[in-house]
């Protein structure tokens, strides 16, 4: 049966959930403090990588396989890249590595310096300003719009849909009274691509590391992860320590043109809450707490609220 539906938040989680619930036949209705393009996922690297969990895990490999089927089409921004990855942190391969394609581990005269271990493999990296731009498209064909409006606690939309879905990512500490949620602050460096096609990102560190993702003339260079912080205001010391780590892998981009920094909050949590509760009359499902792996957890985590629903 068809119900209702009021999902809060309009990054690549509340998209994502918004267009399974209404593809599935449920009457949807968007509320956003921030639009697609003004939330954390609009600054969003972009690539995929595999969870880390049972749960998590089955979750990213169903996004892999719609994002497999969406890179068919040129609206989607998604695109399949080769890429390496390394780390200074583990020396064996983590049990997921081959959840990515084309598998190639590297020897160790191949590595970067300082790293201990790596691979080469075939990954989706997502453009998300024009990926946002798709899922709203597709919610536009449902006769689904966005509305934006600030939502100061859940009662206040449980009163105005007997089904709501929050996907309100680091505000739903706030929202749900969710202490375990806190802000983890990244930062990119956006310059003209010089040439590269390969991404390259370093895996396994806590705080600092380098990465570069390339979206066409566009380069993508990471990376920081800030835990407690709100700042949404770049750092240009930040910036300069993100320049320095990229363009000691890869010296093409010292003549790099910066155009652009991009500060974005991720929604830390040490799991994503996918469970439910009820305020009031009304049935509300929380969806949110990815951190880092929304994009790649988006699709997994959506179908799971939809089967919920469907129940």
């Amino acid at each position: 049966m068809a119900n209702d539906v009021l999902v809060l938040g309009a990054g690549v989680i509340g998209l994502t959930t918004a267009v399974c619930l209404a593809e599935e036949g449920h009457q949807v209705r968007v509320w956003a403090e921030r639009l697609p393009e003004r939330t954390t996922s609009a600054v969003a690297s972009g690539l995929w990588g595999p969870g880390t969990t049972p749960r998590d895990s089955a979750w990213s490999r169903v996004t892999f396989d719609e994002f497999s089927r969406l890179a068919d089409d040129p609206a989607s921004g998604l695109h399949f890249e080769r890429g390496l990855q390394v780390s200074s942190s583990w020396s064996e391969p983590p049990s997921w590595v081959h959840d990515f394609a084309d598998v190639d581990m590297c020897a160790p005269d191949e590595l970067p310096d300082g790293m201990l271990f790596g691979f080469w493999c075939t990954a989706p990296l997502i453009d998300l300003p024009r990926y946002l731009r798709y899922l709203t498209g597709r919610l536009a064909a449902q006769s689904v719009e966005i509305e934006q409006r600030t939502v100061r606690d859940l009662a206040e939309a449980a009163a105005a849909a007997p089904v709501v879905v929050n996907c309100t990512g680091v505000a739903a500490g706030k929202l749900a009274a969710d202490d375990a949620v806190q802000p983890v602050r990244g930062q990119h460096v956006i310059v003209r691509n010089p040439g590269l096609v390969d991404f390259y990102v370093e895996i396994g560190g806590e705080c600092e590391w380098a990465g570069f993702f390339p979206h066409g003339d566009r380069l993508i260079l990471g990376g920081v992860r800030q835990r407690g912080q709100w700042s949404l205001a770049p750092d240009p010391e930040v910036a300069d320590q993100i320049l320095r780590r990229c363009i000691a892998v890869e010296p093409k981009l010292a003549d790099a043109e910066v155009v652009g920094h991009e500060v974005g909050l991720r929604p830390g949590r040490t799991q994503a809450r996918v469970d439910e509760e009820r305020i009031g009359a009304s049935r509300v499902v929380h969806n949110y707490g990815h951190d880092g792996l929304g994009v790649s957890l988006s699709w997994g985590s959506a179908r799971e609220v939809a089967g919920m629903l469907a129940d």
